[in-house]
């Protein structure tokens, strides 16, 4: 049995082979997370219902996460960690839909959820420059003594690569698994397992949310520095 899954439509483009079923999921991604947000914030009412009143209680329930998270500074990030959290849970259910190969979901390729990840480190320093200043951003790296300049230098390299991997594993193990039921039992099995993977793709998502904000906190200066 051939599996379609992990498998790509490559093509060249540039010089450099490019993934096009992940081009068009990634962007089918962020036209449907447009439109839901679109969908919820048009008509907004005082007392909220359908999909506006689902929206608010995820980003309420998220908002509180990210405080926590990333401190008194956390307001400089929401609009970044919202969008990524939307984002990746929309692109991890994509790969529920039973259509061949085309809808795979765009964070089983380790393209895209390198990229993510990538995205999030620059961030990271990016916000840690701006609040803190070049010389606190060089001397961490040197702390809390100068002989752990390489240690802090390979977790900040096995950052991202950690973050990629387990989305992307976890991501691509539950495709794998549903278009084997699918080939074994068309029915019962794969209903089941659509639903847990859809937990798990929500769980996903707001690990790898989570992580990221965690990351975040340090970009603050800690209160004895004020």
């Amino acid at each position: 049995m051939h599996l379609h899954t992990g498998t790509h439509a490559v093509q060249q483009l540039l010089g450099m082979q490019v993934n096009m079923d992940t081009i068009f999921t990634t962007w089918l991604t962020a036209l449907i997370v447009f439109l839901v947000v679109f969908a919820a914030s048009r008509g907004k009412k005082l007392v909220p219902t359908g999909v506006q009143n689902c929206v608010e209680i995820l980003i309420e329930a998220l908002l509180d996460q990210f405080k926590t998270n990333v401190g008194p500074k956390y307001r400089q990030v929401v609009p970044a960690l919202l969008t990524l959290f939307l984002f990746i849970l929309t692109a991890n259910q994509l790969g529920l839909l039973p259509t061949d190969h085309m809808t795979a979901s765009p964070t089983s390729d380790i393209n895209t959820t390198l990229g993510l990840a990538l995205a999030v480190t620059i961030l990271i320093h990016a916000l840690y420059i701006a609040n803190q200043g070049v010389g606190k951003w060089v001397k961490h790296f040197f702390e809390p003594f100068p002989v752990f300049v390489l240690i802090n230098l390979v977790e900040e390299i096995s950052r991202p690569v950690t973050l990629a991997m387990r989305l992307f594993g976890n991501i691509l193990a539950g495709e794998i698994l549903l278009e084997l039921l699918y080939a074994l039992a068309p029915w019962l099995i794969p209903i089941i397992w659509i639903a847990f993977s859809v937990f798990v793709g929500v769980i996903q998502a707001y690990i790898f949310t989570t992580l990221s904000s965690v990351c975040l906190l340090y970009t603050s200066p800690s209160p004895r520095d004020s």
